[in-house]
């Protein structure tokens, strides 16, 4: 299975394509999409739809994976979230592609074995367990995590741990 996952962000949306299933996965591409802080809202969204249909375009992913939306103590920063996560969204369905989220918790849990690690852990599990020859950013390395979250959910013995995961 090809994966294109996606951990959404106005300003820094990590990305990665990874390849494989549960017992094994590797990397084909990941990176941050990062835009200047002088761009309008409008002018990010729409960039990132462009990067999301870049990605799947190139790669030919099977099925997108992203993270859910979490709780915020800002309704400004949920709100641009959201409508990070709406533009990838959009960019997958336009290509029927299948589109499931999973919670961070969850996605923590799949990469690191807690499911309140912090962004550097990830980052070095990620790159342990894909065998990277270097230690991803912290966005690049949350959609490494999600996208690695979407092919361990493909495990029958590890099936329980995502039960939260659902398409959107």
């Amino acid at each position: 299975m090809r994966v294109l996952s996606i951990d959404p962000a106005i300003r820094n949306t990590g990305y990665a394509v990874l390849e494989g299933d549960h017992n094994h996965a590797r990397a084909l591409e990941y990176g941050t999409l990062s835009l200047k802080s002088s761009l309008p809202q409008s002018a990010c969204l729409l960039a990132i739809h462009h990067k999301v249909q870049e990605l799947i375009e190139k790669w030919q992913p099977d099925e997108l994976a992203i993270e859910g939306i979490i709780y915020v103590q800002s309704h400004r920063t949920a709100i641009s979230m959201g409508s990070a996560r709406a533009a990838t969204v959009l960019a997958a369905a336009s290509h029927n592609l299948p589109i499931m989220e999973y919670p961070p918790r969850c996605v923590k849990l799949a990469a690191v074995g807690g499911g309140s690690a912090a962004k550097t852990q990830v980052a070095f599990m990620m790159r342990a367990m894909l065998q990277l020859d270097e230690t991803p950013a912290p966005d690049a390395a949350d959609a490494l995590a999600i996208g690695f979250t979407h092919l361990a959910a493909a495990d029958p013995l590890r099936a329980h741990l995502f039960s939260k995961r659902k398409y959107i």
